[in-house]
């Protein structure tokens, strides 16, 4: 005989399925917490913003656990000597051609980071913008149009090919000065040997301009780095310029800036890392660290993934299997783009004490 089945009934197996019962969460675990508004009296300010997001869950977290382990890193202190963290500070050029470099020009002028890396982009886009100025346009401006009209795409923002020629007319002269000192100091005591950190500390003197990153840099004598100093405008204008002052030519050696940079995190009491992008400026930072045998706090901030093996998208866990992160260390990769959170990040840790 058949068992006769139930159709009013739901079916067990489904049931069972759907309707498994739950182990305990173990104690003390997190519970999400919502953004509420109605909680908030008074104007509302980057640290309830903060405080509200923290434990929202996906990024929110992450961006929030950024801003902890930056305040950590800002605070730290031997304690033996008082020596704070060492704090190397990495970005990728688009960001200074955005209007992120006045974060970043704010962090330099008042003494925040101890060393910079970035790209060649990253440093004439600087100087570019105290000669001419940078638009808005938009990601889907044709560019053969662009081109037509002498107009260069960054994203969503236009530069005018002319910024480029006052760059060169601000940057040979200076070039020309520093072929002769190079030249003029040879076979004596204080022979000159020029650096990519020593180029950029002479154009952060030569601009003289307060909106300039470098030249608080110059001004603080906080170190910049940049190993590809050659890839981008300021490429263009010494190649141009070997032409220019053949037979004698400008020599930057880049052997005594990764020994300088190396050193710097050798003797760092603690190291911190905060990585805008990937690349040459994210590598440059961690294997500095890796002399060391690794940070003690490391955030990164960026929106490539790890499935391709690039080190741009690796998360801290794989810096960690080289030495270049301590295994105990305090890190967090934060899955956005830079400019729509590192303001936010940075006026709830380095600027949040100089507000009043």
């Amino acid at each position: 005989m058949t068992q006769q089945h139930d159709e009013n009934a739901a079916p067990a197996g489904a049931q069972a399925a759907v309707l498994v019962k739950s182990e305990q969460m173990p104690q003390g675990s997190q519970q999400v917490e919502e953004l509420d508004f109605n909680k908030i009296k008074g104007p509302i300010t980057a640290e309830d913003l903060f405080l509200g997001m923290k434990h929202m869950g996906f990024q929110a977290s992450s961006m929030g656990e950024a801003i902890r382990i930056i305040n950590n890193m800002r605070t730290w202190k031997d304690p033996s000597t008082g020596e704070k963290a060492t704090i190397f500070l990495g970005y990728t050029s688009n960001l200074i051609s955005s209007g992120l470099r006045g974060v970043f020009r704010w962090l330099v002028e008042h003494n925040h980071i101890s060393a910079i890396v970035t790209t060649a982009g990253g440093i004439e886009e600087d100087f570019i913008k105290c000669l001419g100025h940078t638009y808005m346009g938009s990601f889907s401006s044709p560019g053969a149009e662009l081109r037509k009209k002498g107009l260069n795409r960054i994203g969503n923002l236009v530069v005018p090919n002319d910024n480029y020629c006052a760059f060169e007319d601000w940057v040979v002269p200076i070039l020309d000065k520093m072929l002769q000192e190079q030249e003029e100091s040879k076979g004596t005591e204080n022979e000159i040997h020029w650096t990519p950190s020593k180029v950029i500390h002479r154009l952060g003197k030569e601009i003289n301009d307060e909106r300039s990153v470098y030249y608080w840099a110059y001004k603080n004598n906080i170190p910049v780095f940049c190993p590809a100093l050659t890839d981008g405008s300021l490429g263009d204008m010494l190649y141009f310029h070997t032409f220019k002052s053949s037979p004698q030519q400008l020599r930057i050696d880049i052997v005594e800036d990764i020994r300088r940079i190396n050193t710097i995190a050798v003797r760092a009491k603690a190291a911190g890392m905060i990585i805008l992008g990937g690349g040459v400026v994210k590598h440059h930072i961690a294997n500095a660290c890796l002399m060391r045998n690794g940070a003690e706090f490391a955030v990164y901030i960026n929106t490539a993934q790890e499935f391709d093996g690039s080190d741009a998208g690796a998360r801290p866990d794989e810096a960690v299997s080289w030495g270049k992160i301590k295994m105990d260390a305090d890190n967090v990769k934060v899955y956005l783009e830079a400019t729509a959170c590192f303001p936010f990040i940075v006026a709830n840790t380095f600027a949040k004490d100089s507000q009043s």
